[in-house]
């Protein structure tokens, strides 16, 4: 679902000065941020600057706030932050999402510049960006992007804290620091509901859960946002012993757990009525009790992980959720977040 770890540091600075003698100081402490890390080298002189150490531990300086950024990920904060005319390209999957197309009507004009996965790398050129945010999944790509000239900060928040900070990141690449503030504030506020419901259980009363990929047999382990959001929503990680982001194991591993509640993450082909029907599952106790979820088709990385977390806490525990209209909080999240009304096609889902 969510899914390492980098040295990040990042900061702003001006540099300059009206007479000679501060003139010097100004080009020594130049001199001595670039080396410590502080100012980009020949950028040193930028009036406004934003320096990041990214998920592939490579330093990042763009001048800010940027004016032709291209999002290949964590577009869905685009809406939220209110800086779509400094896009100049996006994902592709950006054009098919139902939040963006409602929230920005133009965005079909906002060239589209294949994904992470598999950027184009011509069109991407073209496009001549201040920035590229895009997933780490490919490191060659983005190797081959900062060969030809391009800032590209690789991203991949293993959790909360990572993505708060990418969220602060956004805001001052935008120069929308107060909108980011905004953003993770409501997160917090969701967040802070699915935690209160589950404070008083005892460990015993906690449920077990699992989260299955892109194969019935890819589970999410202690690393990553999954396991994070478990733990907030006051579930336990069927799969936690499990070291990496994701593993595949055996059905006989599964059955071995015998989770509670099994959820499925929204853009894999196989659905929940695939685990209900499958005779080797039957044996699970989330298969037997009709305990199995599939996620909403949404972006990971996105402000509506929050709500994806408290949907996953009322599947566990509906019966500690009795007294939240959960369709109504997500209605107030997506106007106060995005300016639009929760889209009807997940409605059902909440």
């Amino acid at each position: 679902m969510w899914g390492g770890k980098a040295l990040r540091h990042w900061g702003t600075g001006a540099l300059g000065g009206e007479c000679e003698k501060t003139f010097r100081w100004s080009v020594l402490l130049g001199m001595v941020m670039a080396l410590a890390g502080g100012v980009c080298g020949a950028e040193a002189g930028a009036d406004n600057h934003v320096v990041y150490t990214d998920k592939m531990g490579e330093k990042v300086c763009a001048h800010a706030p940027v004016q032709r950024a291209v999002m290949l990920h964590l577009y869905e904060f685009l809406p939220a932050l209110g800086c779509w005319d400094q896009v100049a390209g996006v994902s592709r999957y950006a054009h098919s999402c139902g939040l963006l197309l409602a929230a920005h009507p133009g965005l079909r004009n906002i060239p589209a510049v294949g994904s992470g996965m598999d950027v184009n790398i011509e069109g991407l050129l073209k496009l001549k960006p201040d920035v590229v945010v895009t997933w780490v999944v490919r490191p060659d790509n983005i190797k081959f992007m900062r060969q030809k000239g391009l800032k590209v900060i690789a991203v991949y928040p293993d959790s909360l804290g990572e993505l708060y900070e990418l969220i602060e990141l956004q805001g001052r690449l935008f120069g929308r620091e107060r909108e980011a503030r905004n953003v993770r504030r409501r997160m917090e506020a969701v967040f802070d509901m699915a935690r209160e419901r589950t404070a008083r259980l005892s460990a015993g009363q906690r449920q077990k859960v699992l989260w299955l990929g892109g194969r019935p047999n890819t589970v999410s382990g202690a690393a990553g946002l999954t396991h994070e959001i478990f733990g907030l929503i006051g579930g336990n990680n069927a799969a936690g012993g499990i070291g990496g982001r994701s593993s595949d194991v055996s059905m006989e591993t599964i059955v071995g757990w015998n989770p509670d509640v099994v959820f499925i993450w929204g853009n894999a082909k196989y659905s929940a009525a695939d685990i209900l029907g499958s005779p080797q599952w039957q044996s699970v106790k989330a298969a037997r009790e009709k305990r199995v979820y599939k996620a909403p088709e949404w972006g990971t990385w996105s402000p509506r992980l929050a709500l994806v977390a408290l949907w996953m806490g009322a599947k566990i525990y509906p019966e500690l959720y009795k007294n939240i209209d959960l369709r109504k909080t997500a209605d107030d999240f997506y106007r106060n977040m995005f300016g639009v009304p929760f889209d009807k096609e997940t409605m059902d889902a909440f």
